[in-house]
């Protein structure tokens, strides 16, 4: 990469940081916690870990700089959101445990604004909600399907708006989740690798790792020997030949507007902290940024034979057009806006569409990932639940659902090439099918067992 401020428009944005990289490891060494991966992931674990024991020698390799995968690229929602729905997380775990994922994760959505705001992190956090449209009678059923199974297990408030709430361009009303934060998110997994040093931990910089196993990780400039190691790669887990099936890299992609007047952003409808995404099944993201910018995102872009991760897959002018068409159709009033920043990055998505956090004592490697994009916050809980893992305390967070639970792995080649683009041909074509026929489309219940619900 030419520069790391091409990473993403939030790195761009990051003026009092050079993203100059840190040494790099120079020769063995050892520590209590080896952590692979320098983004939020591995990151929080350091963090709940000295909150544990301080005195813990906890080492971070990274291969580029921290925040640099999902961390520093993503759509900058903190939400309660995890990538199985309620109903099949009873259906796997029952439904105290269902109930308790959920608590979990809107508990870390305050979690995640109030450390950011003790360790001094100005990350441009705001809790101000997610909108969903609905813009089609179709899309309106989903909605109160939503509705109604949050009112089932009672723990997510979720709120049915009507048309009077919403100023999107077609939409017929939304559904409100509170439980939502928006934030910068460069800015917070490079506040937060500061603050960790500032505390006495190790961050490698530019240190590619090769293999790991029980009590060693192995890089391109030494050996790490430690009692306890922590992969935290998610959508970069492929590049590892031990972990090539763990996880699928698939890509999301971003854009980035020029600010917008305040007055323009009153007449969308869209206030300071709010989040908001639509009902269709090829998934669209966005954000109204600290300095009034839309950062936009979705899916589109196509798995790469074989998990190949390039520089090139990051951009795909085809996917940043139909990101650009859907904005304008959502918010005809920006449609003069200029896109400014455009960029893209895998996720990490399990053959079960299941997030885990699993650590076995035995061996000493605990990992987390898995989030389908749903990481901003997830990565919190991840790194709390490691870390009393690690140590050996149980808490609730210990016996939550998520806790060594073990995704297959996905298919070898060709197998995962098919699969994994026949499931984004079929979201499209859903899409299309709804709306000529205005019914829930066949294709999206077919792939509804895959993806989570």
């Amino acid at each position: 990469m030419s520069s790391y401020r091409d990473v993403s428009f939030w790195f761009d944005a990051l003026e009092d940081d050079s993203l100059s990289p840190r040494p790099a490891l120079d020769g063995d060494t050892t520590a209590d916690v080896c952590i692979i991966g320098g983004g939020l992931t591995g990151l929080w674990t350091a963090h709940y870990l000295l909150g544990i024991d301080p005195r813990l020698r906890i080492v971070v390799v990274e291969k580029e700089i921290a925040g640099f995968g999902a961390s520093g690229r993503n759509g900058g929602w903190c939400s309660a959101l995890f990538p199985q729905s309620t109903a099949a997380l009873e259906r796997r775990h029952g439904r105290a445990a269902a109930i308790a994922m959920r608590q979990a994760m809107i508990e870390t959505v305050d979690e995640v604004g109030r450390v950011s705001a003790e360790l001094g992190i100005d990350c441009d956090y705001a809790k101000g909600g997610t909108l969903a449209f609905h813009r089609s009678a179709t899309q309106r059923a989903a909605a109160e399907a939503d509705v109604a199974s949050a009112r089932r297990y009672g723990v997510d408030p979720l709120e049915l708006l009507g048309p009077e709430a919403v100023s999107v361009a077609g939409a017929a009303g939304a559904v409100f989740d509170p439980n939502c934060a928006r934030l910068q998110p460069a800015k917070l997994v490079r506040g937060l690798a500061a603050s960790l040093e500032r505390r006495g931990v190790t961050i490698h910089e530019g240190t590619t790792v090769t293999d790991f196993a029980p009590h060693r990780v192995q890089t391109d400039r030494g050996t790490i020997s430690a009692d306890n190691v922590v992969i935290a790669l998610e959508g970069f887990t492929a590049t590892l030949a031990r972990t090539k099936r763990r996880l699928l890299p698939l890509y999301s992609l971003m854009i980035a507007t020029e600010p917008l007047p305040d007055s323009v952003w009153e007449e969308m409808g869209i206030g300071h902290g709010q989040t908001f995404t639509d009902f269709r099944h090829l998934i669209v993201y966005g954000q109204r940024t600290a300095d009034n910018r839309f950062a936009f995102g979705g899916r589109g872009a196509r798995y790469h034979w074989g998990s190949a991760m390039r520089e090139s897959y990051d951009r795909v002018p085809r996917v940043f057009e139909h990101l650009r068409r859907a904005l304008d159709e959502l918010f005809p009033a920006a449609a003069g806006a200029a896109v400014t920043h455009s960029w893209g990055g895998p996720i990490g998505v399990p053959r079960d569409w299941h997030s885990s956090a699993w650590y076995n004592p035995a061996t000493g490697i605990a990992s987390a990932g898995g989030y389908v994009g749903d990481g901003l916050s997830t990565t919190n809980l991840a790194g709390r639940t490691l870390a009393e893992l690690i140590t050996g305390r149980r808490t609730e967070l210990s016996r939550l659902p998520w806790v060594n639970h073990v995704s297959p792995r996905w298919e070898p080649e060709p197998l995962r090439f098919l699969g994994a683009n026949a499931g984004l041909v079929a979201m499209q074509a859903a899409d299309l099918e709804e709306k000529i026929t205005g019914r829930t489309s066949l294709a999206a219940r077919a792939m509804h067992p895959l993806v989570g619900h």
